[in-house]
């Protein structure tokens, strides 16, 4: 097992950079996941890492072994002591699951034990070896994919949005098996998504990449409550971003007084988690209504929670997330307001 930290790489196809000066450290036995939408560069960042394409600029290295970069020639993929699962996880449907798994051990090690751990790892029955690929689910095939990559204990392991073809439940299964199988073989794992759930889920790091750059790199609640920017507050989660007026300790807002993580001072943009306006369903009546009145415009009900769209009277357009034991409907008066700390930017090019 192997710590993978890459300094300042960067890919070009053509006159389009791809991947533009990232740096990131995964620590031996860590696990990160790479969070950013389509074409953001994260998939090419993925294949730069496995040696399938080369850097302009920067450099790779597996521990203390810098693997390409800047003045040391590249090693190849197959050196590279790399294991890669990608999105459909491509088993070989002519071999069952035990060969399969075994494909890239030595001779010696075909006939061991080898797959009987993976599959324990994996999770899944050993009786399983002797079934092909097309006798198994989705989420059972993305587990020997995963199974096969860790057979020849590789320094890291490369995952290419391989729940993304799941449904919603195999896929939370899935992903969660894989995360303890990366545990139990203290493996140090890379995984590229654009599921924010996923991503937030499953890693001890969240790198956020939009247009080719990392722009966040942090453990999941710090990109969640605290994102470096408005674009990943909104894109990290739901997000409400309101202009406002910082003094202090506290700014001002559609949404009344809020307390913010930092003082600060002027004019700025706010960012405040769904799940932080709470709505109060008294209708109207003296002394017991608190905040600032609205009305309901949409109830998207999701039974554990519902997402509760509401127009403030200056019309204003907010979203709250709340339990979905008891909520308003369409059409009724609410009172909002915000609780917890809120995060404050200023605009950029000011001190």
């Amino acid at each position: 097992m192997s710590s993978l930290t890459i300094t300042g790489v960067t890919k070009r196809f053509g006159a389009t950079v791809a991947v533009d000066d990232v740096s990131l450290h995964v620590p031996n036995g860590s696990f990160t996941t790479v969070l950013g939408p389509s074409g953001c560069g994260k998939t090419t960042l993925l294949r730069l890492i496995a040696g399938f394409l080369l850097p302009e600029s920067g450099t790779i290295a597996f521990g203390d072994t810098v693997v390409a970069g800047d003045g040391v020639r590249p090693m190849p993929p197959q050196t590279r002591r790399v294991g890669y699962v990608p999105q459909e996880g491509a088993l070989f449907p002519h071999l069952d699951v035990a060969a399969n798994i075994a494909f890239g051990l030595d001779k010696g090690a075909r006939g061991s034990d080898r797959v009987a751990e993976m599959l324990d790892l994996v999770e899944l029955p050993a009786d399983f070896r002797s079934r092909r690929p097309d006798e198994l689910s989705g989420g059972q095939q993305q587990r020997v994919a995963l199974a096969r990559s860790l057979a020849p204990k590789p320094a890291v392991v490369l995952l290419d949005e391989p729940f993304s073809s799941l449904d919603a439940s195999l896929r939370d299964s899935t992903s969660r098996a894989v995360r303890r199988a990366l545990e139990a073989s203290n493996t140090t794992g890379v995984l590229v998504t654009h599921d924010q759930n996923e991503a937030l889920s499953l890693a001890d790091e969240v790198a956020v990449m939009r247009g080719g750059r990392l722009v966040q790199s942090a453990a999941p609640s710090e990109v969640y409550l605290s994102p470096s920017d408005p674009q990943v507050a909104e894109f990290v989660g739901r997000a409400v971003v309101l202009p406002g007026t910082a003094s202090e300790a506290r700014a001002t807002c559609a949404l009344g007084e809020v307390v913010l993580t930092e003082p600060t001072e002027g004019e700025v943009s706010l960012m405040i988690r769904p799940e932080q306006v709470f709505v109060d369903l008294a209708r109207d009546e003296p002394g017991k209504a608190v905040g600032v009145r609205g009305t309901v415009e949409e109830v998207s009900y999701y039974g554990h929670d519902c997402a509760v769209q509401v127009r403030l009277d200056d019309g204003t357009s907010v979203l709250s997330r709340m339990s979905g034991v008891r909520h308003p409907a369409a059409g009724d008066t609410v009172h909002l307001r915000v609780t917890g700390l809120v995060r404050a930017y200023r605009p950029a090019g000011t001190p």
